[in-house]
């Protein structure tokens, strides 16, 4: 029941820390509470698992939403580039797609998983099933942990790799909060990051299931109207209550979730036509399709599920017949398709998102190894701190380069 090194959490910056440590030769236990460790890295990527983004340092810390400087010193330790070579020398080949994403060429987050898994056991860490309850800790230093079946495991360095709040159903349920305020630190509220969002039109069911590609989604602030938040071209998904897909994700966020309704979202719907050559555009269109009542016209330029949506907010007559079109109802077809507007409600549920924003204060931590500043022998690693990052494989590099930083404190490296 005495080890050296007692992780809590058995995600990925749990598991690749353990590697390191029991390869250095330090005794080393994870107790996780679910019977299969890392459930959570099976579902990142849709499933294909997106590791690490390869990109340098500067994009790296450019892509940080929170945290960025703090993590200077742990991306500065383990780069992309090294997260890349160490999977590869696990044996999983890799392969970098659109945006620096990095994947398995397998295409299977499972190949990942159990490559990890693998490392931890073959460099003779134990992995647990086990729910701690508590962090044991005398005057001022951790001694153990104490599980919810009252069992006790004692070690000088204990580190919370527990995640955050997300998909509770891997195991993030927040423990690594406990834990942490109940040894004296500081934790920013839990909030949804990366998350779809809910928005105020009703209108928003009709287009259940619709994904849109090559589109520009605008993230306003209406306290700051003079400039987006965020601007970018790429995909996103109509839902029942609201929007998803990539550009929705990054778009939550860079929003206050305490004042998320002060925020809206324009689609541009045809980024690669200006006001001008959009109207040209639809003149041609039209002049083929004269004789046809406006809703029934745009189907050359529009998804179908989308005419109808476009056509009510323009407020032109669905029947009037497109030869008949003035100069100003073109004028409002094209801000409708070029600046379809929704107004945002809130982000989706927290148990949805893919990352929590929030965590422990970063202040409390010395960045150049992760342990904690109110309790001698005591590590933070990835989303249980309040660091988070764009959509891209960025966290995950977080999770790993944290890991890395502690790993090595702990075999006085």
């Amino acid at each position: 029941m005495e080890y050296d090194v007692i992780v809590v959490g058995g995600g990925a910056s749990g598991l690749f820390l353990a590697a390191h440590t029991a390869a250095g030769g330090k005794r080393t236990l994870v107790l996780e509470k679910r019977e299969r460790p890392a459930r959570k890295l099976l579902i990142t990527g849709k499933g294909r698992c997106n590791l690490c983004n390869d990109c340098d340092r500067d994009a790296f810390l450019r892509s940080c939403i929170r945290g960025g400087r703090f993590l200077y010193s742990a991306i500065a330790a383990f780069t992309p580039q090294d997260t890349m070579a160490y999977f590869e020398g696990l044996g999983v080949p890799l392969v970098t797609e659109r945006g620096q994403r990095v994947f398995p060429a397998s295409q299977r987050a499972m190949d990942v998983v159990d490559a990890l898994v693998r490392a931890v056991k073959d460099a003779g860490a134990q992995i647990r099933c086990a729910t701690v309850a508590e962090v044991l800790c005398e005057k001022g230093r951790v001694r153990g942990v104490r599980t919810a079946a009252g069992e006790r495991y004692y070690a000088d360095n204990i580190v919370i790799a527990t995640g955050g709040m997300s998909y509770p159903a891997t195991g993030s349920s927040g423990d690594g909060y406990r834990f942490a305020r109940a040894l004296g630190h500081t934790v920013a509220p839990p909030a949804p990051a990366l998350a779809p969002l809910d928005t105020k039109e009703p209108w928003v069911r009709e287009l259940a299931g619709l994904s849109l590609r090559n589109v520009t989604l605008s993230l306003w602030d209406q306290r700051k109207p003079k400039k987006p938040v965020f601007q970018e071209l790429g995909e996103l998904l109509f839902t029942h209550t609201g929007l998803s897909g990539p550009l929705v994700l990054t778009a939550c966020s860079l929003l206050d979730p305490a004042r998320a309704s002060d925020f809206s979202v324009a689609i541009d719907l045809k980024p690669g036509l200006d006001r001008t050559a959009l109207d040209r555009r639809l003149l041609r269109d039209f002049e083929e399709r004269q004789n046809r009542d406006f809703c029934n016209a745009l189907d050359a330029l529009l998804p179908r599920s989308l005419i109808p949506v476009i056509v009510r907010l323009t407020g032109i007559p669905p029947e009037t017949k497109v030869h008949s079109l003035t100069r100003t109802q073109r004028e409002e077809l094209c801000r409708a398709i070029k600046g379809l507007t929704l107004h945002i409600k809130a982000p989706g549920p927290l148990e949805e998102a893919i990352i929590t924003r929030g965590g422990v204060k970063l202040s409390e931590i010395a960045p150049s190894t992760m342990r904690s500043k109110l309790a001698e022998g005591l590590y933070f690693t990835g989303e249980v701190i309040d660091a988070d990052a764009l959509t891209g494989g960025f966290n995950l590099q977080i999770a790993f380069s944290t890991a890395y930083l502690a790993a090595q404190d702990i075999l006085g490296a």
